[in-house]
């Protein structure tokens, strides 16, 4: 094993400081113009352009003492992101630093700057770093000058860096073409889904029916829609029991299923005394509230479930015109969902959309025997899905872990050959 040093990085560094924000805020960013580097733009050994900052000359000038050079190490130091750090992306410059980002610049003839990134960015060391954060008597994590002064880190010598930066970078490669690969094919199963799912309700063929959910209900085919009651007698968060009546809102509608375990509660004798929301059996329950659209088939032995404002029951009455999983299928669907959320005004404030206006979006439905084939399509679809969906998180889960090993070996100076990664 190549002998490794330790010392602080004062002594590796020619400069350690960040900047600040340029008078005026925001206000004083540009369309373009040099680059003001913040936070938001340093990641773990890469950069993220999006929402980049540009400043003019003069405001530039007054951050003269952090002008970025070519290979500097920019570390966040404050906030959430504390900690996250990379080597500088040379088509940013010229650039400067504002007050949430440090520079480090290496002694090129002591330290590499990658191989000082990649060092820090390696879970040990960026624990490390957070520990000595100082967080008393604050809402935020923060790195102090001083702090990163005296921040020791242990390094062999400069051809031995070199040549686990080589070794970093192509494992490192390989893992994010494998990355991408993964992502892709997670993207593509899922946008299968929705390709299908927008086609199947917008091409429609001969035979369709369009009406809106009044005219469903005033011909029977509907129950009258309704949600959970309002007012003083909703029940409140001091009504909740461990064990009663389940008390549904839309964050207990998933994946297309009712939690009827994991809701809120009430007594059974203060549900006999509310006026609406008794959810059956078999219902078709859409969120109009906050979070628009959310879909589940209720399931259940009990009598009924109560609904929160936030949630409508849909009851089908004549089976023989509409199937319930068909119209589970349809409110998911891209068709649906747009004109529900137009109408619900989301984007404002306080999305909504109450029942009169429910009772006015329309509804499109071929014969039962076709509504019952698409639904079986679109369930084995949506099986498929999510058997696969989890293949592929646990696959750039792993991926994710396999750079954390491998920065360990780097730094424990255990890699010591580039066959070892592969």
């Amino acid at each position: 094993m190549a002998r490794w040093s330790k010392d602080k990085l004062v002594n590796l560094t020619t400069k350690i400081g960040s900047g600040a924000t340029p008078k005026g805020g925001k206000a004083a960013y540009k369309v373009e113009g040099i680059s003001l580097i913040r936070s938001m733009n340093v990641h773990d050994n890469y950069f993220k352009p999006k929402d980049l900052a540009f400043i003019d000359e003069q405001q530039a000038d007054k951050l003269s003492n952090v002008v970025v050079e070519k290979l500097d190490v920019l570390l966040n130091i404050t906030g959430a992101s504390v900690a996250r750090c990379s080597v500088v992306n040379e088509s940013y410059l010229p650039a400067r630093v504002n007050q949430h980002v440090a520079i480090l610049r290496p002694k090129s003839e002591v330290i590499d700057s990658h191989f000082l990134s990649y060092l820090l960015v390696s879970h040990e060391y960026k624990k490390k770093l957070l520990h000595s954060g100082n967080k008393a008597g604050s809402t935020r994590e923060a790195l102090t000058k001083s702090q990163l002064q005296n921040f020791e880190i242990e390094f062999p010598e400069l051809p031995e860096q070199k040549r686990i930066v080589a070794i970093l970078d192509q494992a490192f490669a390989e893992i994010e073409q494998a990355r991408a690969l993964a992502e892709k094919n997670l993207n593509n199963a899922r946008e299968l889904f929705e390709s299908y799912l927008q086609q199947v309700f917008s091409q429609r063929g001969e035979g369709w029916v369009e009406a809106d959910i009044e005219s469903l209900v005033s011909n029977g085919i509907l129950d009258k829609p309704l949600d959970g009651n309002h007012g003083d007698i909703h029940p409140k968060k001091a009504d909740f029991v461990e064990k009663g009546v389940p008390f549904i809102m839309a964050s207990d509608l998933v994946d297309g299923t009712v939690d009827t375990g994991g809701c809120n509660f009430i007594t059974r004798q203060q549900a006999d005394t509310l006026r609406k929301g008794f959810a059956k059996d078999g219902d078709v329950l859409i969120s109009h509230k906050a979070t628009i659209g959310r879909t589940a088939i209720l399931k259940t032995d009990l009598d009924y479930v109560m609904l929160t404002p936030q949630v409508t029951y849909y009851r089908i009455l004549d089976g023989s015109s509409l199937a319930a999983e068909y119209l589970y299928w349809y409110f998911n669907s891209p068709v649906f969902l747009k004109e529900m959320r137009i109408v619900a005004g989301v984007g404002s404030t306080r999305s909504y959309i109450g029942i009169t206006k429910q009772r006015q979006l329309q509804i499109s439905f071929p014969d039962i025997d076709i509504q019952r084939k698409i639904s079986q399509k679109l369930c084995s679809l949506d099986k498929e899905i999510k058997r696969i969906v989890p293949v592929y998180e646990r696959k750039l889960a792993a991926l994710d872990e396999l750079k954390k090993s491998i920065l360990q070996q780097a730094f424990t100076g255990q890699l010591t050959t580039s066959k070892e990664v592969a």
